[in-house]
């Protein structure tokens, strides 16, 4: 019977030891960004994977694997083992390239762990500076007047502009015309030009142009008014229901020991508010985000949800 009791025993404090246990941090860490280096994204990772090797004590290395609207990359990660050893940071566009694409090697929401939002912010609408137009009603109205004759310029067809705007137009009951370009740089440079009328962007892109006054902003896509862009109003305000903001993330696969995803969210959390890491977040408008790793997979559930009923409702598709 003693022996019974002394076995149970050291089977109980057995379990009590593994309950406690923490899974380790891997020794090395890679952050991959499925965009080109030097871009907005790539910058984000190299501060964020300085300042976590500082805090995990590990080596983090940033990584690009680039192609087919972040596809290659993300499976990439979507595919490593789930040992917290290969992480993904990536935008809102990881969602919009899913949900426009018939055939994906990974499911947005099932294939990964979410583990931080770093930040979160607004686009904004614009409108070359040599336009008549004043505010976002006034060109609404005007598109309202004359359906499909104003045109707007996006990143291509099925990019997040085009899916945010069409989200616009729905809501405000208006029709203009689609005219997707190769790359926002593109767009931008004909909405300058006044050969495009209307342009949801990142305001990194178009801010050299703002600064010369070829482009000037209209009101941003926030849904109340933006702690980036305090003198901009929301375009809720004049289109009720309207609202979106876009995010940076990191990500790991799914199944991802939950110890191991809750101390790199609190780790990126932190990091996030640094000085480092807000002055890149800055340059697009976009402000920390403090959410826990459940609160963020809700919001790319939603996010993706909202993307593909869009998508589907108005037959968005790339091969």
């Amino acid at each position: 019977m003693k022996g019974i009791i002394f076995g149970l025993a050291l089977a109980v404090c057995a379990l009590a030891a593994l309950a406690g246990a923490q899974t380790a941090v891997p020794r090395q860490i890679k952050i991959v960004v499925p965009f080109s280096a030097g871009a907005s994204n790539d910058a984000i990772a190299r501060a964020i994977a300085a300042q976590m090797a500082d805090e995990l004590k590990a080596v983090v290395i940033v990584e690009n694997r680039v192609g087919a609207a972040g596809v290659i990359g993300s499976e990439y990660v979507a595919k490593s083992p789930r040992d917290g050893a290969t992480l993904l940071l990536t935008s809102s566009t990881f969602l919009t390239a899913a949900a426009v694409q018939p055939q994906m090697p990974y499911d947005p929401v099932e294939s990964f762990a979410p583990v931080a939002m770093v930040g979160q912010g607004p686009l904004v609408v614009a409108v070359s500076g040599a336009t008549p137009y004043a505010d976002l009603k006034g060109l609404l109205e005007d598109a309202r007047a004359k359906p499909q004759a104003l045109n707007y310029g996006t990143a291509g067809i099925g990019s997040l502009a085009h899916l945010a705007t069409v989200m616009m137009n729905d809501a405000a009951k208006v029709s203009m015309t689609h005219v997707p370009y190769k790359g926002a740089a593109n767009a931008a440079s004909d909405l300058a030009g006044g050969q495009i009328d209307i342009m949801l962007a990142n305001y990194s892109s178009l801010l050299s142009l703002v600064q010369s006054g070829k482009v000037k902003l209209l009101a941003t896509t926030a849904r109340s008014a933006s702690q980036a862009f305090p003198k901009l109003p929301p375009a809720a305000s004049v289109v009720p229901g309207y609202a979106m903001d876009i995010w940076v993330g990191v990500f790991a696969p799914a199944g991802t020991p939950r110890d191991l995803v809750d101390r790199y969210n609190a780790a990126i959390n932190r990091i996030s508010r640094t000085p480092q890491t807000t002055a890149l977040l800055d340059m697009d408008g976009t402000v920390p985000a403090s959410l826990t790793s459940a609160e963020f997979g809700r919001r790319v559930a939603d996010d993706y949800a909202q993307w593909r009923a869009v998508a589907q409702s108005h037959r968005i598709g790339i091969e």
